[in-house]
C-alpha cells in the first residue's frame, strides 16, 4: 500500500514522513536490511508503525509535520505532503542523481528521513529501539550532501508532483 493510500485511509490531511517510513519498509527488503538490528527490529519497527496506524499517532492529526530540520530544497510547498516528507523525497532524488542514477532506491530514501532527526519517521524509529545514528551511518555511505534545484528537476522532467507520485510507489514509471 501507498503512502498516499495510507494517509487518507488513516484520515490523515497530508503524507508525512512516518507514512513514507512505513510503506518503504514494507515495499523494500534493502531498506529493510539497511536496519541495524535485523529481522526482529524490522518487526518491532513495523508493529509500532501498525499501532500508529490504529491510534496512537492521533496526537498527530491534523497537524502539519515541519521538523525544519532540513534546509528546504526548493521552498515550494507540495499539496497533500508535509513540507519534511517532500523535502525528504527531493533529498533521495537528489542522492540518486549525484550517483548517476535516474531512479529513487529505497535507501536513498531511508537516508535523507534519517538525515532529519526531527521528522516523524526518526521518531518513531527512535522509539522502536532504532539507533538512528548507526542507520545513518549505514545507509549515508556513498552521497552526502547533494543538492538538487527547481532547474534541475525540470530538466529531469521531474516536477515536485511527479516526483511525489514516484515517491508513493518506489518506482520510476
Amino acid at each position: 500500500m501507498g503512502a498516499r493510500r495510507r494517509a487518507a485511509r488513516d484520515g490523515d490531511r497530508q503524507i508525512d514522513t512516518a507514512h513514507l517510513l512505513h510503506t518503504l519498509l514494507e515495499a523494500d527488503p534493502r531498506a529493510r536490511q539497511a536496519l541495524p538490528g535485523g529481522p526482529a527490529q524490522v518487526a518491532r519497527l513495523l508493529g509500532y508503525l501498525v499501532q500508529r496506524t490504529i491510534g496512537y499517532g492521533l496526537r498527530w492529526s491534523g497537524t502539519v509535520e515541519d521538523s525544519g530540520s532540513l534546509p528546504a530544497l526548493t521552498g515550494a510547498a507540495v499539496p497533500g505532503w508535509s513540507p519534511a516528507a517532500a523535502d525528504a523525497m527531493r533529498e533521495a532524488y537528489a542522492r540518486a542523481r549525484a550517483r548517476g542514477a535516474v531512479c529513487v532506491e529505497g535507501t536513498d530514501l531511508l537516508a535523507a528521513l534519517v538525515r532529519d532527526p526531527r521528522c516523524r519517521a526518526v521518531e518513531v524509529l527512535r522509539r522502536a529501539g532504532v539507533d538512528t545514528g548507526l542507520l545513518a551511518a549505514r545507509v549515508d555511505a556513498v552521497v552526502t550532501d547533494a543538492v538538487v534545484t527547481d532547474a534541475a528537476l525540470t530538466d529531469a522532467g521531474l516536477t515536485d508532483a511527479a516526483l511525489m507520485d514516484a515517491g508513493t510507489r518506489f518506482d520510476c514509471g
